[in-house]
């Protein structure tokens, strides 16, 4: 079992077991029959992934993690709110019809922002800190922008991202540790989707900022299932787990803007069967 895998199923059961139903109170999401999307929730989960010890994917069933990937390189390194500009479809109900989701997402992490040292974007001033200033305890990025929000097609929920560097006892390197806070979080649909795709880019920052790569901590606010997940759940966590798969990332990159798809590779990744048709409240 990898420690990822031990992690979600843990994070499910504590959420079926000891969490609250918000069945018959006002919700915002809907199914598309138009029927309320119910959930149990727990609130303030807080989970650590050691990237030194391992790839955190799980194995219960497949992460298609070059396609997150692709995702969190469509903001934070491509900036854009097009899901044109985007391989997946995971974007496409909340975009209007020229394709764009609102001043959301990567189109805040484009926006230029004044510093002491001049003109910047929140990306490149991670990039800066982290090579210039590595024990700034300032190094962060936020998207939820309140000005914004009524032109955004949806709320940010992966929000922000701390990043805080340490150096341990004997290393010739600095290590490169992050937090991710989600403000919300469908966990069948979502979760480790976010944590694959935020430890890859934790590997990537570690890699072009001449650092090793440290914890990843996933911060959830409501952490919840959906009601009709419930079932897709039950049977998920309770199938047979397997090793972790190992990362591999071209060490030849030494420019953030210049990482693909194809400088990573997930190898030996054994897994359970997808689960099709994940329903998605909308």
């Amino acid at each position: 079992m990898s420690l990822a895998d031990k992690i979600f199923i843990d994070m499910c059961n504590d959420i079926l077991e000891n969490g609250t139903s918000t069945e018959g109170e006002k919700v915002r999401p809907h199914w598309p029959d138009g029927a309320a999307a119910y959930t149990i929730k727990k609130f303030g989960v807080v989970n650590r992934y050691d990237l030194t010890k391992e790839f955190p994917a799980i194995t219960l069933r497949k992460t298609a993690i070059k396609s997150a990937t692709d995702e969190v390189l469509w903001i934070w390194q491509r900036k854009s709110n097009n899901i044109h500009d985007l391989k997946s479809s995971i974007w496409d109900e909340w975009a209007d019809e020229d394709g764009s989701i609102g001043k959301a997402y990567g189109y805040q992490l484009g926006v230029k922002h004044q510093y002491k040292e001049g003109m910047m974007d929140q990306v490149d001033r991670v990039i800066y800190d982290l090579k210039n200033n590595p024990f700034s305890r300032r190094i962060m990025t936020n998207i939820y922008v309140h000005s914004d929000l009524h032109e955004m097609n949806l709320y940010p929920c992966a929000y922000s991202m701390t990043f805080n560097v340490t150096q341990k006892k004997g290393d010739d390197k600095l290590t490169l540790n992050a937090i991710l806070n989600q403000r919300s979080q469908d966990v069948l649909a979502a979760n480790n989707w976010n944590v694959c795709q935020y430890a890859v880019l934790v590997h990537m920052l570690a890699q072009v900022c001449d650092m090793k790569v440290g914890e990843l901590v996933h911060v959830i606010a409501d952490a919840h299932i959906y009601d009709r997940h419930v079932p897709l759940i039950k049977e998920l966590i309770g199938r047979e787990t397997y090793d972790a798969p190992k990362f591999w990332l071209n060490p030849e990159i030494k420019n953030f803007y210049d990482f693909t798809t194809d400088d990573i590779k997930i190898e030996n990744y054994i897994t359970g069967p997808q689960i099709k048709d994940i329903p998605i409240a909308i």
